[in-house]
This record gives structure tokens, C-alpha cells and sequence, in this order.
């Protein structure tokens, strides 16, 4: 058995959602879907590494890129189409993705 991950990356743009409490999900591909409800997870900035917040993940779900709808865009606290632009520009060719639920802990 793999041990879970214990650390994620968000593009820093989105860092300030996340310690605010606004955006409260992050849709993955099965690369990244391996986290384990209850555990805690360190928050890092991807372009320089910096360690931004703790967060517990609550679930991890299937879903097809079809499927994304407002409900998701308000977690992700983005518009509907830029969430989706944003997906397809990180995977381009995938629809199998998983959204991967999460609260904020505490900050680094």
C-alpha cells in the first residue's frame, strides 16, 4: 500500500481562496487522487515551493470534466467557465478527474 500524500500544490494565484476559507475544493487528475479523507495535508505555492496552510481532506470523488457545474465553481470560488478553461489547460485530454473536498486547518 502507498502511503498518502501528505503535501499539495496550488498555483499561487489561488493561495489567498484557500487561507480565506473561499475556495474549498480542488479538482484533480488520478495522478493526484490518492489523498486520504481525515488526514492532514501541507498547502505549498507550486511556482516557488512556499508553505502557505494546513488543511484536513474531507473526500475525494469521481467526476467527469462534463459533470463540473456551478455547485463546483462556487467552491473553487471562480467562475464556471474560467474553472473550466483552467482545467482543460492543466489536462488538456482527461475527463476522468476527481474533486478533492477540503477545510482549512490553520495557516502556515
Amino acid at each position: 500500500m502507498t502511503t498518502p500524500p501528505t503535501k499539495i500544490t496550488f498555483f499561487e494565484m489561488l493561495t489567498p481562496l484557500i487561507v480565506s476559507g473561499k475556495k474549498t475544493i480542488t479538482i484533480r487528475d488520478e495522478s493526484e487522487s490518492h489523498y486520504v479523507p481525515g488526514s492532514q495535508v501541507e498547502v505549498f505555492t507550486l511556482e516557488t515551493d512556499k508553505k502557505v496552510c494546513d488543511i484536513e481532506i474531507l473526500s475525494v470523488e469521481p467526476i467527469q470534466f462534463d459533470d463540473i457545474n456551478e455547485f463546483h465553481a462556487e467552491q473553487e470560488a471562480l467562475e464556471l467557465s474560467r474553472l473550466k478553461t483552467l482545467i482543460r489547460e492543466i489536462y488538456p485530454d482527461i475527463d476522468q478527474l476527481y474533486v478533492i473536498t477540503y477545510k482549512l486547518i490553520n495557516n502556515a
